[in-house]
């Protein structure tokens, strides 16, 4: 993420008035304590996005934040892990209490614990067959699987594309229905079709994995902060524009793989905003479904500022667009 730009816009746009000021972290970097604080937004439906719940999250460890990534690992279970390098575990039970919280910190090569640069998870890939996870790093331009206990690195590469700058790389990452994954960087390049993107024919994680480059042309929907995958195999993605009111907002789209060619551009097309009243910095984003009914849920980076929120929030997606019945298979 660019941060600084992003820093100096929001800056202009709300002034000091708001107290925007860094929280540092200070003492408590070891607690494992998370709540959640139910949000009092009523049902509605913005586009195909109808709200269902939402909750601020808190926690008196100090490395608690940032959240640039989102997994529902079970029901009501949910891993986040942040820009910081750091991850949190836990399920919401009824009555909005918390159970199975864990804090902890993915481990870093050469051991370079402090240094924020060598960590930078933008986004993530859980695998519920293994329990594994896939994370993409901006600074690094890399992916990593990650063990189950997210403890030990299983295997880590380099994206096939070097010359991604260190803050506008990887930042989006989907896994299509038959394996295949896609990451979408930030803004690579400025390239005028658009930012640059990978579809990997496995993953991406493995050393010498194959990759096409494609461009994605977000049309001024902002840049792309997440990915995910739709029961019908095709990517529903994220994006994120910095403006004065609200100073976030937040468009949802939908792209058919089927269109991915090498070097071709990709549009999408909009299905709905998050509200202003739950207007944040979301980063994660991850699909569930119960039956017929499909949820989307954010989450968002509340970049460790005090006029920010760490939110989860779950929306139903209702009326997509239908897929069209000739795009089954994207083209290899």
């Amino acid at each position: 993420m660019r941060r600084l730009f992003l820093a100096a816009l929001i800056f202009v746009a709300i002034g000091p008035a708001l107290g925007a000021r860094q929280v540092r972290p200070v003492v408590d970097t070891a607690s494992q304590d998370i709540a959640v604080h139910a949000l009092g937004y009523p049902a509605g439906r913005a586009g195909a996005l109808r709200f269902v719940r939402g909750w601020r999250l808190s926690s008196s460890n100090a490395m608690f934040g940032g959240f640039s990534s989102l997994a529902v690992t079970g029901p009501d279970r949910f891993q986040l892990v942040a820009d910081n390098g750091y991850w949190a575990r836990f399920a919401v039970l009824p009555g909005d209490r918390v159970a199975d919280a864990r804090i902890g910190k993915i481990p870093v090569p050469g051991g370079n614990v402090g240094k924020k640069s060598k960590s930078d998870v933008e986004a993530l890939l859980f695998d519920p067959a293994t329990g594994q996870s896939r994370v993409a790093l901006e600074f690094v331009n890399e992916v990593w699987r990650l063990d189950p206990t997210l403890g030990r690195i299983e295997s880590r590469a380099a994206l096939p594309q070097p010359h991604w700058p260190k803050n506008s790389g990887p930042e989006a990452m989907a896994r299509l229905p038959d394996g295949r994954i896609v990451i979408f960087s930030e803004n690579a390049d400025d390239d005028p079709r658009g930012c640059e993107a990978l579809l990997f024919e496995g993953d991406p994680s493995v050393p010498g994995t194959r990759a096409q480059r494609f461009y994605y042309d977000a049309e001024g929907k902002g840049a792309v902060s997440d990915a995910t995958t739709l029961p019908d195999g095709r990517i529903l993605l994220v994006h994120r524009r910095v403006g004065f009111d609200p100073v976030f907002t937040t468009t949802v789209a939908i792209v058919d793989p089927a269109d991915i060619r090498p070097g071709a551009v990709l549009r999408s097309r909009t299905i709905g905003r998050v509200p202003g009243a739950l207007a944040d910095n979301y980063e994660g984003a991850a699909v569930t479904t119960d039956g017929a009914r499909i949820f989307l849920w954010l989450v968002s980076d509340n970049n460790f500022n005090r006029w920010q929120r760490s939110l989860l929030v779950q929306f139903e997606l209702v009326g997509l667009p239908v897929r069209a019945p000739d795009s089954k298979k994207a083209a290899r």
